[in-house]
């Protein structure tokens, strides 16, 4: 049974960091692409960021282009995802996701696991 669990989340100042962790379990961790999306309240769950196997392709939303980073560590089957000068619109419920996709998909109907979700709140 594939599990994702993140943790990380909490709250920061505008300007501020984060790093967010998501540890997986009941999969082989380094045929997955991996990924972090976010919901804010009242809009559309919404991929930030994934990264392929190898962790040498990425993508990110232009909302966070810049300021966001995924890495993962295979070895430790853990995805994280770093975030530098938080603005307040970037507060929402942030989940890491899998998919066993070929390609390094940004589209968040590919991805067919899911963790619970962290709250990140940032303040202005």
């Amino acid at each position: 049974q594939v599990q994702l669990v993140e943790s990380g989340g909490g709250l920061v100042q505008a300007g501020g960091s984060l790093r967010l962790s998501c540890a997986a379990s009941g999969l082989t961790f380094s045929r997955y692409v991996m990924g972090w999306s976010r919901q804010a309240p009242g809009k559309e769950r919404e991929l930030v960021g994934a990264m392929g196997w190898s962790g040498v392709m990425t993508h990110y939303a232009d909302s966070v282009k810049g300021r966001f980073t995924i890495s993962r560590d295979n070895a430790k089957n853990t995805v994280y995802l770093q975030m530098n000068s938080l603005k307040p619109e970037d507060t929402a419920v942030y989940y890491c996701a899998g998919t066993r996709a070929s390609w390094v998909s940004f589209d968040k109907r590919t991805y067919d696991n899911w963790g619970q979700g962290t709250q990140v709140t940032v303040s202005s």
